[in-house]
């Protein structure tokens, strides 16, 4: 943790119930099992304070976080719970040496979720939204708890855990959950009820804790053929940095209206994301100088939740999420306007997008189990991957103290060419975070085709 953090208090926020006796689990899905080897899912919302806020008030903010987290955690169980792992030895046929395997679940045994309480004496709200440089300041990572942890390690720590940082002038929460858990959809789910409760609402959306296995599935939990020892043998590049880039409802629609014009003898439609997303990528090849030749590979996270048949819940609390991809050569993706690039992210979408290709996709880990690792691509490919959505509500999340002015990732799986989506504090609007070296985040800056959108 950065020097100029000063920690206050920790402590473990549990539903009133206690320690519950009455365990209940779940074991988790493909979609949920294929995380587990890398980091948690860490997001974090900047409030400003009013002008000469009584200290005595800031106080009252914390402890209602506290007690309002408690009383979000009984609609929650699975965050105030811990995962268990279980290694399996199976003998194989033909009497030779057994193989060993694990499974997976969830344990709602109300330990607790963790509650930091921390100050940054240093650091103020335009720090964080408007540094000199663009780039956003490290000391924004430490604003999150369990730095560094993978989702595999719930065993021990806590599925969800809080950090609400002081500011000069105002508040940082940061969120860090177990993305073997739930995710995004889930995560700012979550996020919004807390904030319900906090400003005293009812809740309109309770989630739905089932999760979703096909009827055919003989055995459950899940077994997948790795230890705990091998899904944590990853390592992280140390040089990259992350810039935020807004922008307007206005140049979104400028964009979405040249990317349609660019593609309308497809006689397909494309979305203001997939145009923004395209216009990104276009910069990042830019700035790179990549060899035309080089292959450049695209990973999308994409929801499925209303793309099954039935559709699942909207507030299924899990993992509903595939990952989609398609490939380009540098000097495709630059040759010509968005359109080659958009249609190519359009189509790639689209195969992923009917309940068939998502029951396959499904039924292929089932038969060969691939966890989200990107050493063996990153010798392969120039490899980018986007997440998170712009139709996650993150402003609509008011304590009882006003909205936030700012959201930012934290330092849990920073890896080059990772771009973040979030909707803007302006209607309409759309902020990019883009993880890159300094030099490439630069370059973008002073990329003028990039800035006229």
């Amino acid at each position: 943790m950065d020097d100029s953090i000063k920690v206050i208090s920790t402590s473990t926020i549990q539903a009133p119930n206690g320690n519950s006796t009455d365990f209940q689990k779940i074991d988790l899905t493909p979609w949920d099992l294929q995380f587990l080897p890398i980091e948690t899912n860490q997001k974090g919302l900047i409030f400003q304070h009013q002008p000469n806020i009584d200290p005595s008030s800031l106080k009252n903010q914390i402890h209602h976080l506290k007690q309002t987290l408690s009383s979000t955690l009984p609609f929650f169980p699975p965050l105030a719970g811990r995962l268990v792992i279980t290694q399996h030895q199976e003998e194989e046929e033909n009497n030779n040496p057994s193989s060993s395997s694990s499974s997976c679940h969830v344990i709602f045994n109300n330990v607790g979720a963790l509650f930091v309480h921390a100050t940054a004496q240093n650091t103020t709200v335009s720090d964080i939204l408007q540094p000199e440089n663009y780039i956003v300041p490290p000391i924004v990572y430490s604003f999150f708890p369990l730095n560094g942890v993978k989702n595999c390690e719930s065993t021990s720590h806590t599925i969800l855990a809080v950090q609400v940082t002081e500011l000069l002038d105002g508040l940082f929460i940061g969120i860090t959950i177990n993305h073997a858990v739930i995710d995004g959809k889930s995560f700012w789910h979550f996020v919004n009820s807390w904030s319900q409760i906090s400003r005293g609402d009812s809740l309109n959306k309770l989630p739905s804790l089932k999760r979703w296995f096909p009827n055919d599935i003989h055995q459950l939990p899940i077994r997948f053929p790795f230890t705990t020892d091998q899904l944590t043998e990853t390592s992280k590049p140390n040089n990259l940095a992350e810039r935020v880039f807004h922008f307007t409802k206005e140049k979104i629609a400028e964009l979405k209206s040249k990317a349609n014009i660019e593609t309308e003898t497809e006689n397909i439609t494309i979305s203001s994301l997939q145009a923004v997303l395209s216009h990104v990528l276009r910069s990042v090849v830019r700035c790179e100088r990549l060899d035309p030749q080089q292959e450049v590979l695209y990973f999308l996270l994409i929801g499925v939740r209303a793309k099954m048949i039935p559709p699942l819940e909207d507030e299924y609390f899990g993992n509903a999420i595939l990952v989609c991809a398609f490939t380009m050569k540098a000097e495709e993706i630059l040759d010509s306007g968005i359109g080659k690039v958009v249609l190519k992210m359009n189509k790639s979408i689209s195969l992923y997008s009917d309940d068939e290709k998502i029951k396959n996709s499904y039924e292929r880990w089932l038969k060969k189990p691939k966890f989200l690792t990107g050493g063996e691509l990153a010798r392969r490919y120039y490899y980018m991957t986007t997440t998170n959505s712009p139709r996650f509500d993150v402003y609509g999340n008011d304590f009882g103290w006003g909205k936030p002015v700012g959201v930012r990732n934290g330092g849990a799986n920073k890896d080059n060419g990772k771009i973040s989506v979030f909707a803007g504090a302006d209607e309409g609007s759309m902020d990019i975070i883009v993880c890159l070296p300094c030099k490439i985040l630069e370059a973008m800056g002073n990329d003028t085709e990039f800035l006229s959108y």
